[in-house]
């Protein structure tokens, strides 16, 4: 399993995927606000996603996990 972790701290300000959804690699799961800027959070794995472990408008942690993929 692979673990897409938040890149900095900040607002999760949208949910791109779901569970059950077939991610490729570089394909954006997760928009973190933070300081007034949208980041995209990006997978760096190809996989289908198991568990989505935040929701918008979490405040997360730089290394938070927010999505799971389970390997295709």
């Amino acid at each position: 399993m692979k673990k897409i972790e938040a890149s900095m701290a900040g607002t999760v300000s949208q949910i791109l995927v779901s569970v059950g959804e077939e991610v490729k690699r570089g394909q954006a799961v997760a928009v973190l606000e933070s300081m007034k800027m949208e980041i995209p959070v990006e997978s760096d794995a190809e996989g289908t996603v198991k568990e989505i472990h935040v929701r918008a408008g979490d405040f997360v942690n730089e290394g938070d996990v927010l999505v799971t993929l389970e390997s295709l």
